[in-house]
């Protein structure tokens, strides 16, 4: 009978493996663009840099369609004089990062220095 050996591994990367993976889904939510989008490319930074897989497709991040909250309101504070209106919008802009590793290594990448006016909600799922 033969026997099967085994290579030599470092401990490290068994350590690495013994980690369980998780599905981690990174939501960003703002009114500025710019701002949304630098937040976006820092962490889709960090996460190559840490040699993750993002996404299911193998790109990132997902553009979600834009929200944009409408008010119409009269100029006239009384309701007297001619019919003229204000018309408001706010757009709100959404991107999502589905990022597959351990739940410590997202910590890392996610200690990023966050915008203002840029809302992160990260929620975590088992593989």
């Amino acid at each position: 009978m033969a026997t099967a050996i085994k290579p030599a591994q470092k401990p490290g990367v068994e350590e690495a493996e013994a980690a369980p993976i998780h599905r981690i889904r990174i939501t960003l939510t703002s009114k500025n663009v710019k701002a949304l989008e630098k937040v976006c490319a820092d962490l889709i930074r960090g996460a190559k840099d840490k040699q993750l897989k993002i996404s299911i497709w193998g790109f990132g991040p997902v553009r979600l369609p834009t929200r944009c909250l409408k008010i119409t309101t009269r100029k006239s504070p009384c309701g007297n004089g001619t019919n003229t209106w204000d018309r408001f919008e706010m757009r709100i802009h959404k991107r999502l990062i589905d990022l597959h590793s351990p739940a410590e290594v997202v910590k890392q990448i996610t200690s990023i220095s966050v915008e203002p006016g840029v809302d992160v909600e990260v929620t975590i799922a088992d593989v």
